[in-house]
């Protein structure tokens, strides 16, 4: 599918955000292991989130799916052998968190995926199973998938470095409550995007297990169960960002419901972000509003016209920002976007672990932007963008961030055309659908 995005002039309305991914992987899981029937209300049905729903059904849970809620009938951290590899697809969390969990099942399970899942640094989460008694091991003895983890959860202590990637932290927690006997955990060295923790902490919680933290990075967790609920997922930050900064870049309002303002994800940082860029934001208790610098509004900023560099008038009006998203490193390529769309220089840094992800997006976002004419700086973590984006071909490079964010460039310059787009339905299965009820000029072809 290729993606067309032409200028947008004004935009405006009100739309859903869609559900957490985070939330809606954690809840699958937990309801999973929990004793009872849960309902998971609200859950996003995308391909990552199915390949976890799907591997959750295949070690024993049956799961019924409806469209607004899906049914989960526990098994108790009772487990069964899946009898086959399991395919989780581009899912690199399904893939971190099963490595775990597949313990508390029979004999062995083996997890792989596509090629970019394939390529997944996995290394440093073996090693912190190990003594915990947990064994598992790369296939191919290279750290990378496919992993095999054989049955076994013996507890105990272990470290783990929190500089690549919090789901390693998340995938050990989710499933220590289930472990022999008790689980301590400790991060050592920086401990990157925490807040993904808290989000896993906080959902742990609410499905009936206690976790007691010493300090900032030792976790304890007793043996415990998790009890089934009824559980609402919220909106998501991550995906609405897309929505939030189309608002930020265009002229008009926007409003973004399910989005709360107590939310635990840190990608609500996007708010403060585009605000300090120059876009007027409002938060109430469950939705976000969102006017542009270019709206006409007298209480709203006011701000000097952009233009590109062959002298034609860009609509945004936003200007550049330095921040560091060490902790938000998904954020990187909707700032990327709207960097390249700004009036001066920006400078994002703390990223370097976005290499990791689905693309190494530090330099795939910098590859593409480049093709737009945007004056930039690749640094080992993190990007130095001076603007000036026109329109052009850009590819996707199998990664569902940079569609949406590459999108936004393309409402400010026009003239964009996206290739391979249809990764969007990865984390945002409905996004140019609803980026066209805000009035975006997007088609699909």
């Amino acid at each position: 599918m290729k993606l067309i995005v032409e200028r947008g002039d004004k935009i405006g309305g009100v739309v859903k955000a869609p559900p957490s991914k985070s939330y809606t992987h954690r809840a699958l899981l937990l309801a999973c292991l929990a004793q009872g029937e849960s309902c998971l209300h609200d859950p996003l049905y995308s391909a990552d989130t199915m390949a976890t729903l799907e591997a959750c059904q295949a070690l024993g849970c049956e799961i019924e799916k409806c469209d607004d809620h899906c049914t989960v009938h526990g098994t108790g951290g009772i487990l069964k052998n899946p009898g086959k590899v399991l395919d989780l697809e581009n899912s690199g969390t399904t893939l971190r968190f099963l490595t775990t969990m597949a313990s508390l099942a029979p004999e062995h399970t083996e997890l792989t995926g596509d090629d970019s899942l394939q390529k997944r640094p996995m290394q440093q989460l073996l090693d912190a199973l190990k003594p915990l008694g947990v064994e598992a091991f790369s296939k191919n003895d290279d750290g990378l998938p496919p992993i095999i983890v054989k049955s076994g959860f013996r507890g105990g202590e272990t470290v783990i470095k929190g500089d690549v990637s919090s789901q390693y932290i998340s995938s050990i927690l989710l499933s220590a409550p289930y472990a022999e006997n008790p689980v301590d955990l400790e991060v050592v060295g920086e401990f990157k995007s925490r807040p993904y923790v808290g989000m896993t902490i906080d959902i742990m919680e609410k499905f009936g297990v206690n976790v007691h933290q010493t300090g900032e990075k030792h976790y304890h967790l007793e043996n415990q169960s998790y009890q089934a609920r009824d559980y609402t997922i919220e909106g998501d930050y991550s995906s609405a960002s897309y929505l939030i900064a189309a608002g930020a870049i265009l002229n008009g309002d926007v409003t973004v419901k399910n989005l709360f303002s107590d939310s635990k994800q840190g990608d609500k940082v996007i708010l403060e972000i585009v605000e300090k860029m120059g876009a007027q934001i409002r938060l109430a208790k469950d939705h976000v509003m969102i006017s542009g610098p270019g709206n006409s509004n007298p209480n709203h900023y006011s701000v000097d016209e952009a233009t590109t560099p062959n002298g034609k008038l860009l609509t945004a009006s936003l200007h550049g920002i330095d921040v560091d998203l060490e902790n938000t490193p998904d954020l990187l390529p909707t700032v990327a976007a709207l960097a390249s769309v700004a009036q001066g220089t920006s400078h994002i840094v703390g990223v370097e672990h976005a290499r990791f992800k689905e693309t190494d997006r530090v330099h795939t976002m910098a590859l593409e932007l480049s093709k737009l004419g945007v004056r930039l700086k690749e640094e080992q973590d993190g990007l130095t963008i001076q603007g000036g984006a026109h329109g052009g071909l850009v590819e996707s490079h199998g990664d569902h961030r940079l569609v949406m964010a590459l999108t936004l460039v393309g409402l400010v310059t026009g003239g964009m055309s996206i290739q391979n787009a249809s990764v969007h339905k990865v984390s945002f299965p409905n996004f140019p659908q609803v980026m066209q009820r805000l009035g975006c000029p997007v088609e699909t072809l």
